[in-house]
Order: C-alpha cells, then sequence, then structure tokens
C-alpha cells in the first residue's frame, strides 16, 4: 500500500500512528496520520547487511480521506501512485448510495479511465498501473453489488460500460461481462412475466390412488411438534432471509425515508415480516382457545420456553428474541394466573433467555455474545445450562452440536446502529463536502452483517413442508382481537401484570406495524393501537427500544484511529459516545395526533444545548411533515415511569430534560394536553374523595 495513501480502518494505535494534522486540498479534506517505521541500513561499503548494520527509524505520512465532492471521493479510488486500495474501495462501494447514483459513479470513472490515456506528461508505465485499477475497482463493483446495475428495462449502467469498453477498452472483458449480465436480468424479468400461474386440477379417480398409495400423515398440532424440529425450522427459515438480507439496505439513510415516501429494502422488509410472524405465532398459540384452565395454558408458554432455549443452542437470535418478544407482549404479559402456573425452573431460564437482550449499556449482553460465539462452533451454553440443570433437563451434546456453526443474528440490532450514526452523524460538513468518516462508520456495521452471513451458510437444515404447512396455518390475531381473547382469559380487572422484569423491551407491549406505518417509520418500538390485520403488519425489530440505552452512554472526547470492521464489533460503547455529548443528544420524539392518541411511531432528532421549546416542535412537525404552526402544539418527556414532564414554552430543553432515563418525547397540540391534564385533575380529586370516605 502506499504510504501517502491509506484507509483509516486498517490502522490502530498498535501500529504506533498518530494523528498530525488535516489538510485541506481542492474539494478535499485528508487526515494526516504518522507512523514510525523501523528499517535496517545496509552497509554503506558493499551494500550488504551484516553485522555492522543499524536499526533506523524513519516516519512515514499517511493520508486518508476524511470527505470530499463526490470527485475527489471516486478519485480516492485510485492511490497517487495508481494502486488501488481495497479498504477504502469496500467502504465507498458498500456506502455510495448514500450520496450518489450508480450512473453517476461509473460515468466519473470511465472519464477518469479516459483522461489518464489521453495525458501526455504520465510515463506509459503510470498509465497502466492505473488504468489496470480502474479495471479492477469497475470488476469487483461488478461482482459484489451486481443488483446495482438492475435497472430495467434499459440496464443504462451496464449498456454505458459495454459501449465504453468496446471503444476504449478493447482488449478487457468488461464488456463481454456487462453484456452476460444484461442479457441475464433480462431472461430473469422475462420469466417473471411470463411464468404462468398455477393451475389445480382435481381428480377424485387420482386423489384416491394417491391415498391409497401414500401414507396417511395428520396435521401438525403445535404441542406435538418436538422442540428441535420447531427450532431448526425456525432457523432454517432465518437463515436464508438473513443470506438474502443486502446489507446497504439496512443503511439508516434508507430507514430515515429523508428522500422517499416509502422503505425501499425488500430483502430487510422480509426478515422483518418473518420475524413478526413468529411473535404473531406465539401470541396466537396462548391465546387460542379462551376456555382452556391456566395450566394447560401454562404449558403452551413453557413450550415456547423450551422452543427459544433450542433456538439459543443453534444460535439463532433473531427467532429468540421474536418468542421472547411474543411472551411481553401485552395480551400475553398480563395473563396473571397463567404465568403463576409456569413452573419456577422455566420462569429462571425465560429470564434467562430475556437478560440476552436487556437493553443496559445497548444491549451490551447480546453484542457480545454475538462477539464471542458469532463464527464458533457452537453457543456457549454455561449460563442457560444452570437453569437448565435445575429442573433435570440434559443439554444437547457437544457431539450433536459440532456441526452447528452457523448464526443469525437479530438485525434489529444492525438497523439501530446504523440509524443512529445517520441520526447523529451529518452527511455534510460545514463546507458541504461529503462526510466520508460517516460511511466509515457505516461500513463497520455492514461489515460485521457480512461476517454473520458468511456464518449463516453453515447450517446444515433442510426445509420441512409440514412445518411450513402448520405455520402458515395458524390463525393469528390483530392487536384488538389480542386483548379482547386476552381479558376474556383474565378479566381486566383481575389481569393486572405478574412480578415479572421486562428483559427486553422488543414489542413489550406490542405487536407490529401495518404496511402504512412502516412507510412512515424511522424507529418504532413497541405498540401499534390502530388494530391492523397481523398478516398486513410489519415491524422494525424494536429498533427505537434499543436506542433507548444508546443515548445514556456517558462522553468521552477521544480522537481515536477505527480498528479494522473485521475485528470490531458492532459500533463500540466508544463509537456510541457520538450520540451525546456535553452539547447535543440523540432524541426520540412521537407525534400524538388527534385519530391516534396512542401512536408509538417514533422519529429520532439531534437535540443541541442551545435548542429551545419552538425550535424543537418546528424540528418534530418537519420530521413528520405536518405543516401546522408550531404555537399550537406543546411537547413532553415521557420518564420511565409512565409520567411525563411538561417542558415550560420559553424554555431549554436540553437542560430542561431529565436525563436519568430514557430520551423519549412526545408531541400534541395544546388543546388535547389540556382535555389530559383536565381528566388527570378529575381522577385525583375521585381518588381523593374516596378516601376520605
Amino acid at each position: 500500500m502506499n504510504p501517502d495513501f491509506a484507509d483509516r480502518s486498517m490502522l490502530t494505535a498498535d501500529d504506533g500512528i498518530k494523528f498530525w494534522r488535516e489538510e485541506k486540498v481542492d474539494g478535499a479534506v485528508y487526515s494526516i496520520y504518522l507512523k514510525k517505521v523501523r528499517y535496517t541500513r545496509l552497509n554503506e561499503l558493499d551494500g550488504i547487511e551484516d553485522g555492522a548494520s543499524q536499526l533506523q527509524w524513519q516516519t512515514q505520512k499517511i493520508r486518508v480521506t476524511k470527505a470530499g465532492v463526490l470527485e475527489r471521493l471516486v478519485d480516492s479510488l485510485v492511490s497517487e501512485a495508481g494502486e488501488i486500495d481495497s479498504t477504502y474501495v469496500n467502504i465507498f462501494l458498500a456506502t455510495y448510495r448514500s450520496f450518489a447514483s450508480a450512473k453517476q459513479v461509473l460515468t466519473i470513472i470511465l472519464e477518469r479511465y479516459k483522461t489518464m490515456v489521453d495525458l501526455k506528461e504520465v510515463d506509459k508505465e503510470m498509465k497502466e498501473t492505473y488504468k489496470k485499477t480502474l479495471k479492477s475497482v469497475i470488476s469487483m463493483w461488478l461482482d459484489t453489488y451486481p443488483e446495482d446495475f438492475r435497472e430495467p428495462p434499459n440496464y443504462q449502467c451496464l449498456h454505458l460500460l459495454a459501449n465504453f469498453v468496446n471503444n476504449n477498452m478493447v482488449e478487457s472483458d468488461l464488456g463481454r461481462r456487462a453484456q452476460h449480465k444484461i442479457d441475464k436480468f433480462q431472461k430473469e424479468e422475462e420469466l417473471e412475466r411470463t411464468d404462468p400461474a398455477v393451475e389445480f386440477h382435481f381428480s377424485l379417480c387420482a386423489e384416491v390412488d394417491f391415498m391409497l398409495d401414500t401414507e396417511y400423515r395428520q396435521p401438525l398440532e403445535f404441542m406435538n411438534i418436538p422442540k428441535s424440529t420447531f427450532a431448526e425450522q425456525l432457523t432454517y427459515i432465518d437463515a436464508d432471509l438473513f443470506k438474502k438480507v443486502i446489507p446497504h439496505h439496512c443503511l439508516g439513510s434508507v430507514w430515515s425515508n429523508r428522500d422517499k415516501k416509502s422503505v425501499d429494502a425488500p430483502s430487510v422488509v422480509s426478515t422483518i415480516d418473518q420475524f413478526n410472524a413468529v411473535s404473531y405465532r406465539v401470541i396466537a398459540t396462548v391465546l387460542k382457545e379462551p376456555k382452556l384452565k391456566a395450566s394447560k395454558r401454562a404449558q403452551v408458554i413453557v413450550k415456547w420456553i423450551d422452543i427459544a432455549q433450542e433456538l439459543r443452542a443453534l444460535k439463532n437470535f433473531s427467532s429468540l428474541k421474536a418468542i421472547i418478544s411474543g411472551l411481553q407482549s401485552t395480551s400475553v404479559y398480563r395473563l396473571k394466573k397463567v404465568w403463576a402456573a409456569v413452573p419456577k425452573e422455566h420462569m429462571a431460564l425465560y429470564e434467562e433467555l430475556s437478560n440476552i437482550f436487556s437493553e443496559d449499556n445497548n444491549q451490551m449482553t447480546h453484542r457480545e455474545l454475538l462477539n464471542k460465539e458469532g463464527t464458533a462452533k457452537f453457543a456457549g451454553m454455561d449460563p442457560v445450562a444452570k437453569s437448565l440443570r435445575k429442573k433435570g433437563h440434559k443439554r444437547r451434546s457437544l457431539l450433536a452440536m459440532a456441526s452447528v456453526i452457523g448464526t443469525v443474528p437479530y438485525l434489529g440490532t444492525f438497523l439501530t446502529d446504523l440509524t443512529m450514526i445517520d441520526t447523529a452523524i451529518p452527511d455534510l460538513t460545514e463546507d458541504g463536502l461529503i462526510n466520508f468518516d460517516k460511511r466509515r462508520k457505516e461500513f463497520e456495521v455492514l461489515a460485521q452483517i457480512r461476517l454473520f452471513q458468511a456464518a449463516a451458510q453453515m447450517y446444515p437444515f433442510k426445509a420441512d413442508n409440514r412445518f411450513v404447512t402448520w405455520f402458515s396455518g395458524v390463525r393469528v390475531y390483530d392487536d384488538k382481537e389480542s386483548y379482547e381473547l386476552s381479558c376474556e382469559i383474565e378479566p381486566a380487572e383481575q389481569g393486572r401484570p405478574v412480578n415479572l422484569k421486562k428483559k427486553s423491551s422488543s414489542f413489550g407491549s406490542s405487536t407490529p406495524y401495518s404496511r402504512r406505518q412502516l412507510d412512515e417509520l424511522d424507529l418504532s418500538p413497541s405498540m401499534s393501537s390502530n388494530g391492523h390485520t397481523p398478516e398486513d403488519g410489519r415491524s422494525v425489530c424494536s429498533l427505537s427500544d434499543s436506542l433507548s440505552s444508546l443515548q445514556s452512554c456517558s462522553p468521552r472526547h477521544k480522537r481515536e484511529i477505527s480498528i479494522s470492521s473485521s475485528t470490531s464489533s458492532l459500533l463500540s460503547l466508544d463509537d456510541i459516545t457520538l450520540l451525546k455529548s456535553p452539547d447535543s443528544c440523540v432524541i426520540k420524539v412521537c407525534m400524538e395526533t388527534e385519530t391516534n392518541h396512542e401512536t408509538n411511531v417514533y422519529k429520532s432528532i439531534m437535540l443541541g444545548n442551545s435548542d429551545h421549546t419552538h425550535t424543537v416542535i418546528k424540528a418534530v412537525l418537519n420530521k413528520y411533515n405536518i405543516q401546522d404552526s408550531h404555537e399550537d402544539y406543546c411537547i413532553s418527556q415521557v420518564l420511565s415511569d409512565g409520567t411525563e414532564l411538561h417542558i415550560p414554552e420559553k424554555c431549554n430543553v436540553f437542560y430542561a430534560m431529565n436525563n436519568t432515563g430514557e430520551l423519549h418525547f412526545v408531541v400534541r397540540k395544546k388543546s388535547r394536553q389540556a382535555a389530559i391534564d383536565l381528566t388527570q385533575r378529575r381522577s385525583k380529586q375521585k381518588k381523593g374523595s374516596k378516601k376520605s370516605i
């Protein structure tokens, strides 16, 4: 690698590298680092290293791209010596969609190639090196991100590349490869258009023959499905979906919807849909048959806890989180008598599994498990094994587990990290340059996703059609139905929650979100109270619940060099300090509307130490695309005990808020707030009169 040009993510403190200064050139800003390099001085007489040789030190200057206009960022794909910086190229190709289109980037690359060919002052060897490097960048792009070139029906980028290669790179195979991709994409599009719908023809004779020749198999019943089979099938589905996730679809700029009316991330949405499907079926199986005895219903919860334990052994954190979320939904969580009938050993196991997704220290337990076990052969089960031994269960033997080397992480952790990075760090510098340092932080998270996708390839499971039939055939309920069933099982006045600790906020008191809500959403924590049907609903994997813990990290002011993403954790606490500092922090805000007084669709905004009430309200209205006057609204902070701290009109919100709990706010119309205050006063008066009587 050229010592004058390197990427920061390749640098570590162990290399003896120190930050020196920033260097500004036309359209770009570079961070300059100094590195001490040891070398051996040869014998001056014969040029041969011998005992008389001496160890010497020299200082090398390393230049890292910090920000720049698009043209300068593309230029940095090739060093000044004409070499490729593979780390920078990987970061750029993974994140450029946030600030440029594929056509813009490809056009600049091709222009640089043509310019280099025409330059007369550059020697031939340098020209060939530079041209070869640009070809390598394009080749890497085609191989790694083919979806960037899927632009039906015209495929402009591929045609642009093919035509350019035919005219300027006759000896290269890039033109042939571009044409091959065009043909492939066109065939796939044609297949989608012409693939006939499946037609079913029923023949009584054929059906009788089939029944005579085939052993009849009864449909599966939930309680009769082996827990290992259940866990393996969920893991097969989750792993297949996670492998198909396109990492850059997880970027915060995609989910913030700053420039779009809907989320364009189908690979992520599919994973979210499956997460919701599992949680809905947890709720449905617990609540169905309202006349069931509490002890029998408790057996259903026990079965789900056992399945969750199997998922933990398989390192499937996605469905594990989904099951915990379903058990912690309001409709299930409030069933005091049912939970009281769950054996103590299983309650201890439930607490142990819930602890994995605790929001303490930014989900530190979950992150540490991923770092420790993400690519390990099998899960480290020691803490949970204690709970299992208490009830006499045997752990799955290590021999049986030896083939389980896959991992399916909970995608919400990555979505949270990327959304917070997007919220906390501006896209542009004060000079209007593209902030590439932000992209570097995003890439560290995207690299983790790719690492776990490779691990997810290792599961040996195959689909079980009987299980798929059962799973898809489960009758699920919307929010209203679930709560009504829950109240039928245990009436509201008797259904106060048992003394459980909600280790995972997840759905908390929730059910997933509708498609309309997903289109509107930045961050979503919990319950939608609109009563949308589950099969039409989606969630964002409890993003904002995870955010609440991110915002409470103590600030540290220290210039650090990022560690290579192949060894870094999922957004370490050091990185998260950017979310809260002495002069700014990220808060989450929900808008309470006239049609929905209990909305939990949250958006995140940056709060500065000079922001007053009217400024924050304006920012929230703008975030929700509401054109009303800020003077008609007020803002309150929702405290951890459920009460609200009203923020006065002429007040500095940064210093007025309570920093001990979640930085969670609600904005509503003043008329609505007045009605709430009146209701609360009347309620207090009634309670006071009852006590006096």
